[in-house]
């Protein structure tokens, strides 16, 4: 099973920006997209399912906002909308599928940028979130977990780890979650196979010299289980896809 998650900012955006000519060259066999800012009735899905990815939609309650998407050439043997948060299913941020005996949950991780009042909403975020995985894991050892963690984790994971030491997505509290998160049985998918520095996923918008420069962040990542581990084939990360400020991250793994 090829994997990626992609967070397109905008589906209806990435589309005109060639988003669908890129899935005719079949990237992979199952796509999850965070940030749709869209509903499934404001797309015409047809162009997706022609290419042959069945779609699933879970869209956040307010328009135009978050939101996430799975398209698979793999139909799964069951979709499950939402993780039982109220806050967070409001806002479109989880949505899972089972293949088999792997659970595939594709997330979209608040962000602390716009002030300290979404920074507590995150902070509370990831802390259910760490419960409830927890408790799923017990029924599905096996978890894939796709998404924009709004987290660079280390600072290999960002090109200036002293400037930004104050920033959200980079503050001891959230790189202390995501310790806290690895120690508990999940393997960074893409350091499994890669140690080089310089490799992101997330470049700001603001000056274009930025994505130019690589002065990027990493902060989309497919984790897994450690169950899973044998199973690991390939992963990567896809910096030349430009149809957000996100590039699409990947992951082989064998069923």
């Amino acid at each position: 099973m090829r994997i990626i998650s992609y967070n397109v900012n905008g589906i209806r955006a990435a589309i005109r920006k060639g988003f669908l000519d890129w899935l005719k060259a079949n990237p992979a066999d199952v796509i999850c997209i965070q940030e749709t800012k869209s509903r499934k009735e404001d797309i015409d899905v047809t162009a997706f399912n022609d290419l042959g990815y069945a779609d699933y939609w879970f869209s956040a309650q307010k328009k135009g906002y978050s939101g996430v998407a799975v398209f698979t050439k793999i139909v799964p043997d069951r979709v499950e909308y939402g993780s039982h948060q109220e806050d967070s299913d409001a806002e479109g941020r989880v949505l899972q599928l089972d293949f088999k005996d792997i659970r595939l949950i594709n997330a979209y991780f608040p962000s602390g940028t716009s002030g300290e009042e979404r920074q507590d909403f995150k902070y509370e975020w990831l802390d259910k979130f760490f419960d409830y995985l927890n408790k799923l894991r017990k029924k599905h050892p096996k978890l894939i977990l796709c998404g924009d963690y709004n987290i660079a984790h280390k600072e290999i994971d960002i090109h200036d780890p002293k400037g930004n030491k104050k920033s959200s997505g980079f503050l001891p509290e959230e790189r202390a979650w995501m310790d806290k998160f690895f120690d508990n049985q999940w393997i960074d998918t893409f350091r499994y196979f890669h140690a080089e520095p310089h490799r992101y996923s997330w470049w700001s918008q603001r000056f274009p010299s930025v994505r130019l420069n690589n002065k990027g962040w990493r902060i989309d990542y497919i984790n897994v289980t450690t169950p899973l581990k044998d199973q690991l084939v390939d992963a990567d990360i896809f910096p030349e896809i430009k149809h957000s400020d996100h590039c699409p991250v990947y992951l082989e793994i064998s069923l």
